[in-house]
């Protein structure tokens, strides 16, 4: 049974010959593209196309949220508003006459997830990492202005608008970070951040919105965030969150994904170093359908070819079993339509309609 649960990275602007490699192994299923992936749009679509031509079902990735966190801003890319901007907007209700405030934001969302979506299918990108669904608490630096609102019904509403706006133009998407990670201060990209708030205060608040959208979200990214009243590991690691609570309890049925697994957050599993290949298949024993591994394609990318090979080897003893659920799971987050070429969509009456209702 086929199961391609490994989203790479590549190194540069073009695919060399040890990326075609690691992208035709049966383990990988997509691909994830950062900054320095990107001089233009038609180098990018250059890219996306020979990512393509290697395997038509992998799926290309991109955080692209808006604000801070996009990875693409030239050649006619729009800056999309940080998501903090539409919560403002929320905050105006009833004091700007009719338009404004919580129908104009939850316009201006849908506008945003049309406009994140058909440019970068435009560019041969299927799917974003987006909505940020934590909780503004005031406190997290990594977190801050990438978060929506502080009340979690302004977080879901606002959330549903936008990924409305991304399903209109053919794209799939993720609610990140579960069950919440604007509640701490530490980055879990540098840290092993702790949340020691009890399960009832979780729910109640920052995981509100998963329940909430548990119909309309497509994936959930879990958070290496490690809530010690329910479980000594990081969420992404832990069968109690994925399985019990997001799955069992939430009702969630779309993919899992685990957050980048080179992320300090990531390293350390019931209190011990673990390298890549160990890291990827606790999550995958978790729960996770999907697991990244981003930025190890640098100096030759020995630690994808450490993770594809050791991941391999891990199955054949074992130790992980191949799921065809999370197989279908990462296929169903693929495009089912054809995307509007650049060209044609910068007159599309939708999309110029939708760069008017951007705030």
């Amino acid at each position: 049974m086929e199961h391609a649960p490994l989203i790479l990275d590549v190194a540069g602007t073009r695919l060399t010959a040890a990326d075609r490699r690691r992208l035709a192994h049966p383990l990988t299923g997509g691909v994830i593209l950062f900054a320095r992936n990107w001089e233009t749009r038609a180098q990018l679509l250059e890219l996306t196309s020979a990512i393509k031509a290697v395997r038509d079902d992998l799926l290309i990735c991109v955080d692209h949220e808006g604000g801070r966190v996009q990875r693409f801003r030239t050649d006619g890319f729009t800056h999309l508003p940080p998501m903090s901007a539409l919560g403002a907007m929320w905050m105006q209700d009833g004091k700007g006459g009719p338009g404004s405030g919580a129908m104009g934001a939850t316009n201006a969302a849908t506008a945003a997830g049309y406009v994140l979506a058909s440019e970068l299918r435009a560019c041969g990108v299927d799917f974003s990492f987006t909505p940020v669904l934590d909780l503004d608490w005031g406190g997290s630096t990594v977190i801050g202005d990438r978060a929506f609102h502080a009340d979690p019904r302004v977080v879901a509403l606002l959330a549903k608008s936008l990924v409305h706006g991304m399903l209109q133009a053919g794209m799939a998407h993720c609610g990140k970070h579960f069950p919440g990670h604007g509640f701490v201060v530490a980055d879990s990209h540098t840290d092993i951040p702790v949340d020691r708030r009890s399960l009832k205060a979780i729910l109640q608040d920052d995981a509100a919105p998963y329940a909430w959208l548990r119909s309309t979200l497509t994936s959930v990214m879990p958070a290496h965030v490690i809530y010690p009243k329910v479980d000594s590991r990081p969420a992404g690691f832990s069968r109690k969150w994925l399985q019990d609570i997001l799955r069992g309890r939430l009702g969630f049925d779309g993919a899992i994904f685990s957050d980048d697994l080179s992320m300090e957050g990531a390293r350390r599993i019931d209190g011990r170093l673990v390298g890549y290949a160990d890291a990827a298949v606790a999550a995958l024993q978790a729960g996770c359908d999907l697991v990244l591994l981003c930025n190890q394609s640098l100096d030759e990318g020995r630690a994808v070819d450490a993770l594809l090979d050791g991941l391999a080897e891990r199955q054949a003893q074992g130790q992980w079993q191949a799921s065809q659920d999370s197989e279908s799971r990462r296929v169903a987050l693929l495009p089912q339509t054809l995307p509007q070429a650049w060209d044609d969509l910068m007159f599309q009456p939708a999309y110029l309609q939708a760069l008017e209702m951007l705030p």
